[in-house]
């Protein structure tokens, strides 16, 4: 499989060495200075780039019928809209906070435990999440994803970021040092005891991979899609 990467920081990168290692080629190797010429090359393309781009490239590679992941987090106040031109265009296109299959594990997890737990006033949720310094956006796309999950399940109307103003609000810590590949952790806490669930990478290679098999999944699919469609999850 032929795939272009858009975005080819650290991510790209490591997505580049696992691809490589999985038999695929790549084509494109897309920074901010380069242009979309060898996109049309593509069976399939992968963008981990940033915020400002990740729109821009998606809407490349559906005008040209390519499938295209993304795992950009940080635009998603235009992601219906995106969705929309995935329509429009009858083209291929998934969007993952997190494509790390033990990540897409730990999102089940959390769900299931926020149903088990919507009936307790007593416990109170919180959540911690710990990136590197390099990390543009905050809350991660991973927390919100947790976040929401939650909210859906329980009494809880919004995430916060750092401070809980009211009592239906879900406050998330958002810290950033140096190296941590990413650390999630969410908290049920009362008087009586806390209740802890906790996702630790302990480096982008989980990430890398799962972006990889997302792709191999699409390539010939139309549709929107998750990683709960790639990983069989859907209820």
């Amino acid at each position: 499989m032929k795939i272009a990467l858009l975005g080819y920081g650290k991510m790209g990168q490591i997505i580049e060495q696992t691809a490589l290692n999985r038999g695929h080629e790549i084509v494109l190797r897309k920074t901010s200075t380069d242009s979309f010429d060898l996109l049309n090359q593509a069976d399939v393309a992968i963008d981990f780039s940033v915020p400002t781009a990740a729109v821009n490239n998606i809407k490349a590679a559906l005008d040209l019928g390519i499938p295209i992941i993304s795992g950009t987090t940080g635009w998603l106040e235009q992601y219906d809209a995106v969705c929309q031109y995935c329509i429009d265009k009858q083209g291929a296109f998934l969007y993952g906070s997190n494509f790390s299959v033990g990540v897409n594990i730990f999102f089940e997890l959390n769900e299931y435990l926020a149903k088990m737990m919507s009936h307790l006033e007593s416990y109170q949720v919180s959540m911690e999440e710990i990136h590197h310094t390099q990390k543009l956006d905050a809350p991660s796309g991973t927390a919100i994803t947790l976040a929401q999950d939650i909210i859906k399940n329980t009494a809880y109307t919004q995430w916060t970021l750092d401070q809980k103003k009211d009592a239906s609000d879900l406050p998330i810590i958002a810290k950033r040092i140096d190296q941590v590949p990413g650390t999630h952790t969410v908290t049920y806490d009362s008087n009586i005891d806390a209740i802890e669930i906790k996702h630790t990478a302990h480096n982008r290679n989980g990430f890398a991979l799962g972006a990889v098999i997302a792709a191999e999944w699409i390539f010939h699919k139309k549709g929107i899609f998750s990683m709960k469609d790639v990983l069989n999850l859907k209820k």
